[in-house]
């Protein structure tokens, strides 16, 4: 008996141990795997900085864009029409925004189409989304653009302001999601653009608030992507675009040290290097281009450091009144 319960305890510590090695072998395969991807993700980076990655049609989309009254929104309208998809302008001004589905349907009749909406209102939307998906159909590209940008020291904002900043910079992003990304996953087809901004990535002087609402886009942007991808939609894309500085009337003191270097861009350039990462999917984008290459690489360095490059740069804006 002593001696059949000692062959069964050997047996349990060969099993546990032959399980512990094909533990260990695993790991190592897996990373090893990973070590090689790695490897290929790099230099299949680098092959596309030399050979631009190919563009996919727009033709067949439906786009939504938010805030297409004005600056970004309104050239995003105009030139995803010209890529011959169907455009929805969605905008709480509807007097610009429909002078903007106005401009793009003399050009290109039937092609526009002009919400009015508060989009930081949950039942607001849901209400547009059963318009759109009657009057139109099922909305393929949706761009997050509307947005505001007030320019105050910390202790100049009140509450009001705070909370229309994040409703409008921020819930209306997970609003547009909970309403147009279901029907994306129905397709397995789509693409989700959202406006984030360099203030999403780094800190900066009168714009507390509006930094907090932009890294909150980022972290949810970066949620998101993961979500959709653990869950196998491999057909939807997302593209999250850092702007730095773009000449809207927005941003109505920009400070900048250097602008040959670091110019005040325009809304037509920043709309159509949005454009072209839709088309590229890529996954993100800062405007100017290598901005976010340069806050990654400096961020490997001691904190110190990254900020003192920061102030050597200059940039930023000076407080204003609305």
């Amino acid at each position: 008996m002593k001696s059949n319960m000692q062959s069964s305890t050997s047996s349990t510590v060969v099993i546990d141990q032959l399980e512990n090695v094909k533990w260990t072998l695993s790991i190592f395969a897996e990373v090893l795997l990973l070590l090689i991807k790695s490897v290929y993700f790099i230099v299949e980076s680098i092959y596309h900085m030399v050979v631009p990655l190919p563009e996919k049609s727009l033709a067949d989309d439906i786009v939504l864009i938010t805030g297409t009254g004005h600056g970004i929104g309104k050239c995003l309208a105009m030139q995803f029409a010209d890529m011959c998809a169907k455009v929805i302008c969605v905008d709480i001004n509807e007097q610009s925004n429909a002078e903007t589905a106005k401009e793009i349907n003399v050009k290109w009749k039937g092609k526009a189409f002009a919400y009015t909406c508060d989009v930081s209102k949950l039942e607001n939307v849901r209400e547009l989304g059963e318009k759109i998906k009657n009057e139109v159909g099922t909305v393929t590209v949706l761009v997050n653009n509307a947005g505001i940008m007030p320019c105050k020291s910390f202790e100049a904002h009140d509450e009001a302001t705070i909370r229309k900043i994040f409703d409008i910079n921020v819930f209306a992003h997970f609003w547009m999601l909970d309403t147009f990304l279901p029907g994306m996953k129905v397709l397995n087809k789509g693409h989700v653009v959202f406006l984030s901004s360099m203030a999403g990535v780094l800190g900066l002087k009168n714009l507390v608030p509006y930094c907090g609402s932009k890294f909150a886009v980022r972290g949810l942007s970066e949620a998101i992507i993961d979500e959709c991808k653990d869950d196998g939609y491999e057909n939807l894309h997302f593209t999250v675009i850092y702007p730095y500085m773009v000449d809207t009337g927005l941003c109505k003191k920009p400070k900048i040290r250097f602008p040959s270097l670091l110019p005040l861009v325009t809304p037509e350039s920043t709309a159509k290097t949005i454009i072209s990462a839709v088309r590229k999917n890529l996954l993100e984008l800062s405007i100017p281009g290598p901005l976010l290459l340069i806050n990654h690489i400096f961020r490997c360095f001691p904190h110190k450091v990254a900020m003192d490059f920061k102030d050597f740069l200059g940039g930023g804006v000076d407080a204003h009144d609305d």
